[in-house]
């Protein structure tokens, strides 16, 4: 079998987030900040920077927008040879609303008609989605259109075909579908993929698992068939089964700057260390990503190999002179 032309590929729409400053009201605004988004997108750039041979399979608006999205996946080192560049439609964005608690970070969609959202399957460049060593697909894709849907069910049918590795990760957005609607659609999609990312809220809402951390792992295992599964803890960390024994790798202390994409950022590590065939490796990753996405405005957190492995033998928070 030919050498796989990337490490990671993926199938995604890619956003562009509008931001309100921290502490101000989206209704009172005065001006936006403005970044790219969208998850799958995030993971993949994540990976780039950490050196992997990344490929991106979407659809983009051909105006300043779908370009901005673009010159951020390049600068990254993400390939876009799989973008469909479109001379009609629109990107989606979101707005939000960034708040310390007691109150939530708000978001606002628009993203519905979009230019990926109306992407078909013979538009589709198969032949790079399905030229990498791990296809990574989440369970945004599915809930933003029926074409979407069907998108995602044949990316899998066609990866299982080809024996190309799955990562899925859940990532339930209620703002797009019901949980009983993502719960039917995403069961059979995720049966027997190689790694299974989820938060232990989607873990609860969507499948039911509740107990320790162990408990909510195994049960996810159970009902997704999943080679190797990671659930995400926020706070508590993160917890993995590949199979043979168990991982647990405890969040990394962090002054919060923006909440959004630290999901992304784990996943993006677990994905790096399963990879090098070592998942524990990956939770190590995983958390350090998280933690840096936190302190950095926007979504897509910007960093280096050899930062990330100063961080994780603590060797940070110095002046680098």
């Amino acid at each position: 079998m030919a050498e796989a032309s990337f490490d990671v590929s993926t199938l995604g729409e890619p956003l562009v987030r509008l931001s309100v400053p921290g502490g101000h009201r989206l209704e009172m605004a005065t001006h936006l900040d403005l970044y790219p988004g969208g998850a799958e997108c995030n993971v993949v750039s994540a990976l780039a920077r950490l050196g992997r041979r990344c490929a991106v399979v979407t659809a983009l608006p051909a105006n300043a927008l779908g370009r901005l999205v673009a010159v951020h996946l390049r600068l990254a080192g993400v390939d876009l040879t799989g973008v469909v560049w479109c001379e009609t439609g629109r990107i989606g964005t979101y707005y939000v609303e960034p708040a310390p608690p007691p109150l939530p970070t708000q978001v606002i969609y628009d993203r519905a008609g979009s230019c990926f959202s109306q992407l078909t399957a013979d538009q589709v460049p198969w032949d790079i989605l399905m030229q990498a060593r791990l296809v990574h697909l989440t369970g945004i894709t599915p809930a933003l259109s029926p074409t979407c849907r069907a998108l995602v069910a044949e990316t899998v049918r066609r990866a299982r075909a080809a024996s190309i590795p799955i990562s899925f990760d859940i990532n339930y957005r209620q703002k797009l579908w019901s949980e009983a609607e993502a719960t039917a659609v995403l069961t059979p999609l995720i049966q027997g993929v190689d790694l299974l990312l989820c938060s232990r809220n989607d873990a609860h809402r969507l499948f039911g698992c509740s107990g320790t951390p162990e408990q909510i792992v195994t049960r996810m295992a159970e009902q997704s068939s999943a080679r190797q599964v990671v659930v995400t803890f926020g706070a508590g960390g993160a917890v993995a089964w590949d199979g043979h024994e168990w991982h647990h790798q405890p969040a990394v202390p962090v002054q919060i700057v923006d909440r959004m994409g630290a999901g992304d950022a784990l996943a993006a590590g677990a994905i790096h260390g399963w990879l090098n065939g070592d998942l524990a490796q990956g939770l190590r990753y995983g958390v350090t990503l998280a933690a840096m996405a936190l302190t950095q405005y926007g979504d897509a957190v910007v960093t280096t190999q050899a930062e990330v492995e100063r961080a994780l033998a603590q060797d940070g928070g110095d002046v680098l002179r």
